[in-house]
């Protein structure tokens, strides 16, 4: 698999959650996934980006994971070929309580889908058991080896699961029992239970351990069949790591519990008044990077060599916290609190702290060197795990002017959302001036599709005359933007009334057509419709559970979207991004042949 900057590529960005596979459990699986590698394949693409897929928490965002390792249950599927120690009666069994049917239409029902698939994974652990750990057969020679393998972590993991199922399934280790508050504790703790108490948590935290090795070897092996077929699996890490997770509970030294990352108010995401005023409080503790370093970054190492053993590619989220990052000296649930204070009441509070970059602003040539360097060290063992053109850096928001170089000379592609990237006069930069090594894209998981997009704008612009000056600005804005998103695609603005099929292949033939290395469009912006996955800073239900309409199977049945992705086909064609032989149409035709 060619995956050097001299080979453009088209990729697709899709989470998971929102794919539908032909026997999903009400939320998308590696089923899915091996699905939709196929379909993306099949119709040129030679990227599949996915959002992180470590376990997540209450609050289900994938970027609020409670391991930095462990991978989300849910994402694993559940049929008897995956998960040998299952038979397809025992699903249909386990399943007779819950409407599969009406699980799988949609979005996710986290409170139903998550205790469906454990106990699911719960019988088939007890059939284990029963006969490979019995016989002492292959299987559970692998399970031990899995174990030992992955020690460094897992032991950790299980227990905090295991914990956290007993304090009624919640990650905030802060309200449990105090001798469970940190591993250290937790091991005391469990030293001092019953033989028969001791026993039974060991059984548990095994579970827990089994539900791993069954993600881990599913997780493999769908990333050898996406290499087969020419696709590289683009994963995700964020920067930071839940402040409530297993890593921190293990290992508090390596955190600073004391602020949290965000990033600073912002002009694009303003989803509520506190983002508007003082950013966005993600509540993820910032590293202690002293003793990070006097470990040799063992944690960071760890986690990106885990990484690697399923994705060809994958991005840091938030590259610009390893430069510096944006620390609030409050943790979220205090954010209603200051939401109404001036700075000097707030620094009241706080003892004099507002939120602020750390570790130094980049007010000074010093602080800026400073800055650049100390992210510099730590990218680079980074590098030392994932190798060269395997990582991809988020450099979106606030940018400072060094960062951009450094990632260049590291061999690390930045992304170039074109709409942001503007010349001095305030038009858009032309494609083919963008350096070969980057991602180019319209849109990530945290913004409204590129359709909202257009339509809001034409709304204001068609719409009846304003009554004020502030929405006869924000009419004028909508249609300098049409303006300067219209002529830099090709397009010309007077034609444009609504978002058509013409509006939208020229949206991506503009896309295709940069000099980026990738160029990758999101699911809902390649089939035009409004779906969105995630508001920052808004807290909802409604985020990280749409689903697309129909599952991945039955894409290529409908008529519409098949006359839009042959059309799409000759997109990448045209602009030499196109990964495979033959159209599909071709395809097919000769595998019927």
């Amino acid at each position: 698999m060619d995956l050097t900057p001299e080979k453009p590529l088209a990729g697709v960005l899709a989470p998971l959650f929102a794919l539908r596979g032909e026997h999903d459990a009400g939320i998308g699986d590696v089923g899915a996934l091996r699905e939709f590698v196929a379909w993306a394949a099949k119709h040129g693409f030679g990227v599949v980006q996915l959002l992180p897929v470590n376990e997540t928490g209450n609050d289900n965002s994938p970027y609020n994971a409670i391991s930095s390792v462990a991978i989300d249950p849910p994402t694993i599927e559940i049929t008897p070929e995956a998960v040998p120690d299952l038979s397809s009666e025992e699903i249909v069994e386990l399943s007779r309580e819950t409407d599969l049917e009406t699980l799988r239409t949609g979005p996710v029902r986290y409170p139903i889908v998550k205790p469906l698939k454990l106990r699911l994974l719960e019988r088939a652990r007890a059939n284990f058991l029963k006969t490979s750990w019995k016989k002492n057969d292959k299987r559970a020679r692998l399970f031990r080896k899995f174990i030992a393998e992955n020690q460094g972590w897992l032991e950790r993991y299980a227990m905090f699961r295991t914990l956290m199922e007993r304090n009624g399934n919640s990650e905030r280790w802060d309200k449990w029992p105090e001798e469970q508050q940190s591993f250290a504790a937790a091991q005391e703790w469990f030293s001092k239970q019953k033989a028969a108490e001791r026993k039974a948590f060991t059984e548990r935290s095994r579970f827990f351990m089994y539900v791993q090795w069954i993600a881990w070897q599913q997780w493999i092996a769908v990333r050898t069949f996406a290499t087969e077929r020419g696709v590289a699996l683009m994963g995700d890490i964020p920067f930071g790591v839940s402040y409530f997770s297993a890593d921190v509970w293990a290992e508090p030294e390596l955190f600073d519990g004391e602020w949290c990352g965000g990033t600073p108010p912002e002009k694009v995401f303003k989803a509520d008044p506190f983002t508007t005023k003082w950013g966005q409080n993600w509540g993820l503790p910032l590293y202690r990077w002293e003793t990070h370093r006097a470990q040799d970054f063992a944690w960071w190492r760890q986690r990106v060599s885990k990484v690697r053993e399923v994705f060809h590619l994958f991005r840091i989220d938030h590259i610009l916290g390893f430069f510096r990052i944006y620390s609030f000296p409050w943790r979220p649930d205090r954010n209603e609190e200051f939401l109404p204070l001036s700075e000097d009441e707030a620094r009241e509070r706080t003892g004099g702290e507002l939120p602020h970059f750390r570790p130094f602003a980049d007010d000074t040539d010093e602080h800026k060197a400073a800055n650049r360097a100390s992210g510099e060290e730590f990218l680079r063992v980074l590098l030392e795990e994932c190798g060269e053109f395997r990582l991809i850096g988020e450099d979106l928001g606030e940018v400072p002017d060094y960062v951009r170089p450094c990632l260049t000379e590291l061999g690390i592609a930045g992304f170039k959302i074109p709409i942001w990237e503007n010349e001095p006069d305030g038009s858009m930069i032309r494609g083919d001036r963008y350096q070969r090594l980057s991602v180019t894209t319209y849109a990530t998981h945290d913004f409204e599709p590129l359709r909202s997009t257009w339509e809001g704008w034409m709304k204001q612009v068609n719409g009846p005359e304003p009554a004020s000056d502030e929405l006869r600005k924000a009419r004028d804005n909508a249609a300098h933007e049409i303006r300067r998103a219209a002529t830099w695609a090709g397009l010309d603005p007077a034609k444009l009334t609504s978002y058509s099929d013409e509006l939208h292949e020229g949206l991506l033939r503009a896309l295709f057509a940069t000099n980026a290395w990738l160029a990758i469009t999101m699911i809902t912006d390649l089939f035009a419709n409004t779906q969105r996955f995630n508001v920052p800073g808004a807290v909802t239900d409604a985020n990280w559970s749409e689903r697309i309409a129909d599952p991945v199977g039955r894409w290529d049945e409908d008529p519409v979207l098949a006359r839009r992705m042959a059309r799409i086909e000759n997109l990448m064609r045209e602009t030499k991004r196109w990964k495979g032989e033959g159209t599909a149409a071709e395809q097919s035709l000769a595998a019927h042949a």
